[in-house]
């Protein structure tokens, strides 16, 4: 099991890494929660890591913080249908705090606005983790009235890029646009805002 990979940073996409261990390069998915944290390329960096054996292929899958790298094995582990492409979606689609209170809410319209997460998919998440969310929360997840995870600012920006996939964007598009869209408006800009500025550069 590899558990993490730490070295200096060479590439670095919205959906992917390249780090430099010792002269190894490692390319690791990641989700866009992870990549909005990292450092900027020729920069040390960790990486948590998960491994995932096919026959045809070994994929590592990297994240910044141990609350993205628990809801990912979550998710691959505890629901039926999901594989790691979808528990991808779900970290790059809304923030652990959301999502968290999307499940206990059972609020399935929000979960099934992710990418590839319908309402079938959104009902099953649900029913299979409602019940294990309040455990694997506690003391690793904080609470709506504690500190986020996330800030507001990458919260929003997550939840502005998880309407315009629902939209139909792609997923590279809906980062670069909602990126643009904050650098014009402002770290305050709203999940409207940001949304209403995207669609406008795309039209």
């Amino acid at each position: 099991m590899i558990a993490f990979v730490q070295g200096k940073l060479v590439e670095a996409l919205p959906t992917m890494v390249v780090v430099d261990v010792h002269g190894v390069g490692y390319e690791l998915l990641i989700p866009l929660s992870s990549f909005d944290r990292l450092p900027a390329a020729g920069n040390e960096v960790k990486l948590l890591t998960h491994l995932a054996i096919r026959e045809d292929a070994h994929t590592l899958y990297g994240f910044i913080t141990p609350q993205e790298r628990d809801l990912f094995r979550m998710l691959v582990h505890t629901v039926s249908g999901i594989g790691p492409k979808i528990a991808l979606n779900v970290l790059s689609g809304i923030s652990i705090n959301a999502f968290r209170a999307a499940v206990g809410a059972g609020d399935i319209k929000a979960l099934s606005q992710i990418s590839g997460v319908g309402k079938k998919t959104a009902e099953r998440i649900v029913v299979e983790l409602k019940d294990k969310l309040g455990g694997f929360g506690s003391g690793t997840i904080p609470t709506t009235g504690g500190s986020s995870v996330l800030s507001d600012t990458d919260q929003r920006q997550i939840d502005a890029i998880a309407a315009l996939a629902a939209l139909g964007f792609k997923q590279n598009e809906a980062f670069d646009a909602v990126r643009a869209s904050l650098a014009i408006l402002g770290p305050q800009a709203g999940v409207e805002a940001l949304v209403r500025a995207s669609l406008k550069k795309g039209a």
